[in-house]
This record gives structure tokens, sequence and C-alpha cells, in this order.
């Protein structure tokens, strides 16, 4: 999240607006459209998710006032919001942020990765949860798990094979041999330091979560 990024008061209609989406409502923490107005918030989809509860609850006299006066006109939020995203550094965001320190930590995951754009972190981090359930014989590409993970992250199942490959030069329970080739070799070395000592559980919990942002 940006280090001195700052909640504005209009923000809540962007998160109302998104409240608002069928099925009304909390949305899921790594909901796409979550996601993505994390992205243009610049602020960790835990913090929104944090604040769309409040608008639940209308825990604030001025929530209270944006909820009667958008919450039953769904055109007259969007043009509140359609102008709210012109005027945000009038369609420049390098112009809003300028002289705003920027740290990005969460949003680098969503990114795609610049050594091989068809995969992202997150994308990774769901591979290597496939990774600890299966055995070196399994990881291949007719594995149905295999072919299902392919499918939602809309990658083929030898590239999934591929990365989980990758993987297999970091276990340190497996016999290595000669490394094999890979441009995703960093980026999956830097996914294995940061997950591989976490607990199965916890690792298969956080992956569910991220499913999330693949089902739309």
């Amino acid at each position: 999240m940006s280090k001195n990024a700052v909640w504005q008061d209009d923000d809540w209609l962007l998160l109302l607006q998104l409240y608002l989406r069928k099925p009304v409502g909390v949305k899921p923490l790594y909901s796409r459209d979550m996601v993505n107005l994390s992205l243009e918030l610049h602020i960790a989809p835990q913090a929104l998710q944090s604040r769309m509860q409040q608008i639940a609850r209308l825990e604030t006299p001025l929530i209270e006032r944006i909820w009667q006066t958008y919450s039953g006109n769904s055109r007259r939020l969007a043009r509140a919001v359609g102008l709210l995203r012109q005027m945000k550094g009038f369609g420049a965001a390098e112009t809003f942020y300028d002289g705003v320190e920027m740290q990005e930590t969460f949003e680098k995951d969503f990114r795609p990765l610049p050594e091989d754009e068809r995969f992202s972190p997150v994308m990774l981090i769901l591979i290597l949860n496939l990774y600890f359930q299966l055995t070196p014989a399994t990881m291949v590409t007719e594995t149905p798990e295999v072919q299902e993970l392919a499918r939602m992250i809309k990658v083929k199942p030898a590239d999934v094979v591929m990365v989980m490959m990758t993987y297999q030069q970091f276990d340190p329970y497996l016999r290595h041999e000669s490394p094999t080739e890979s441009v995703l070799q960093q980026p999956c070395q830097n996914i294995w330091r940061r997950f591989a000592q976490m607990e199965p559980n916890v690792l298969d919990a956080y992956a569910k979560e991220l499913e999330e942002f693949f089902k739309n």
C-alpha cells in the first residue's frame, strides 16, 4: 500500500458503487472488482473490505448521508463516480500522485511479470499451493488438478507444469539434477522464499481467497 496514501471522503462513492453491485454486500477480499479498486486507489484489499463493512453497518453519519443520497439512485451514483474519476489527476494518475511516496506491495502481486507476461505472482502462488498437494510423478499435464488450475488462471497445463518443474529446483526434499533453464527462475524463487515455509493449511486458505480473482 502507498506509504503516505490518504483515504479521501470522496472515495466512499467508489466503494459504495462496488458494494451495491449485485450481489449487493461486502465483496470477497480478492474478487477481481475489489482488487481493481485497490489498485486504482493504491489501498490494500484488506483496508477496503474493512471500510466496506462500515458501509454495511452504516457506521458513521457521513456513510449514512452518502447511503441516503446514492443507494437508491444508481445513475446519480454513476455520474458522481465518473466525475470523481475524471477529477482525480484529471485523467493522469502520475500527476495526481506527484509528490506522494509510493511504496507498492500488494500491487505487484497482481501485475504481469516482466519476465513472462502470461504470469503474475498471484498465479505463481496458486501453482505453488498445488505443487505441495501433488507428488513429482503427478506434476504432469494429464493430472486433473493441473488441468483445472490451468483453466482457472487461463494458461496451458504445460505452463503450470513448467512452473512446477522450476519449483522443484528449490525443493530441499528432492534430488536435484542440472537446473532447467526458465525465464521464471527468479520470480519462482521469490515466491518460494515467501511461501514455502508457510503451514500448508495456511497457504491453502490463502490460495482459496486468491482464487476469487479468477472467477470472473
